[in-house]
């Protein structure tokens, strides 16, 4: 077939489906973004895409370039069928703001997320050894950011020109260092106790102990004229979040305040203690 008339399919009030010639043995498409035959790799997602989007299960590998311009893409989930993600495949995604991997891949690639002006919350899992250069360049809102012990080498550049990063939680020992904060003048390294080749500065930024304690003996734990409190002790200047729940069983845990260590130590209180039956606290990173 050559040629369709026009008003060829005029008032088929029932029409349903529709098929002009073979199925395509070679791409599929879901929801509008492209795949090979069987879904097993992403090949293209449309530059107008919005929102979230979940990358089906089933699919192993995401393509180069493929979301490559998706302006308006504000977030994605990568699940752990994937196994594989192409060169530069995020670039240029402006208003992606959250991605989440899960255990699967074990490289993130060069160029990954370049240029992601809006990413703040990457979750990197602990199957991943190495993170590709640039990966992270002119990820303009990135604030702070996690990486597992898993991970041993970074290739070069990773954070190139990342203006907003602050905090950098290492919870391994230390990769060989290769330029990785080019530009990004105002992050801080923080690692873990008993972990291996970090010194005072690492790779050209400042490196600190992460290592927060709450001595429950201290004088200052328990009910005060504030309202319940303790004081917290670790590395000077040592920035953490104080989060509080009501419920271990089901937690849902909410910031209740920022602390600085300021020489080491500093006192939290919590004058809102007596609205609720229970409370509980945890440390965690900003």
């Amino acid at each position: 077939m050559t040629n369709i008339g026009r008003g060829a399919f005029a008032s088929c009030g029932g029409l349903s489906a529709i098929t002009i010639g073979a199925p395509n043995s070679f791409y599929s498409s879901v929801a509008g973004v492209l795949f090979n035959a069987d879904q097993t790799t992403l090949i293209q997602c449309p530059g107008g895409k919005t929102g979230n989007y979940t990358v089906p299960s089933g699919v192993t590998t995401i393509g180069e370039i493929s979301f490559l311009g998706c302006f308006y893409l504000a977030g994605v989930t990568i699940p752990s069928t994937v196994t594989n993600i192409g060169m530069a495949a995020f670039t240029d995604c402006y208003s992606l703001a959250s991605v989440t991997l899960f255990d699967g891949i074990t490289r993130i690639p060069e160029f990954v997320f370049g240029y992601c002006r809006s990413l703040t919350r990457v979750t990197i899992p602990n199957s991943v050894t190495s993170i590709g250069g640039f990966a992270f360049q002119h990820c303009d809102s990135l604030a702070s950011i996690t990486i597992p012990g898993s991970v041993t080498f970074l290739e070069g550049y990773v954070f190139d020109w990342c203006h907003s990063l602050k905090g950098v939680y290492f919870l391994g020992n230390a990769p060989p260092e290769y330029y990785n904060f080019r530009g990004a003048t105002n992050a801080t390294v923080y690692y873990l106790p008993a972990t291996t080749g970090w010194g005072p500065i690492y790779d050209g930024r400042p490196a600190v102990l992460w290592n927060p304690q709450v001595p429950a003996t201290d004088r200052s734990f328990g009910l005060g004229t504030n309202g319940f409190g303790f004081t917290i002790t670790g590395a000077s200047n040592l920035v953490l979040v104080v989060e509080a729940s009501t419920n271990l069983a089901t937690p849902l845990w909410f910031p209740v305040s920022t602390n600085t260590l300021a020489g080491g130590s500093s006192y939290f209180s919590d004058p809102r203690w007596t609205n609720y039956s229970g409370r509980f606290y945890r440390l965690r990173s900003p």
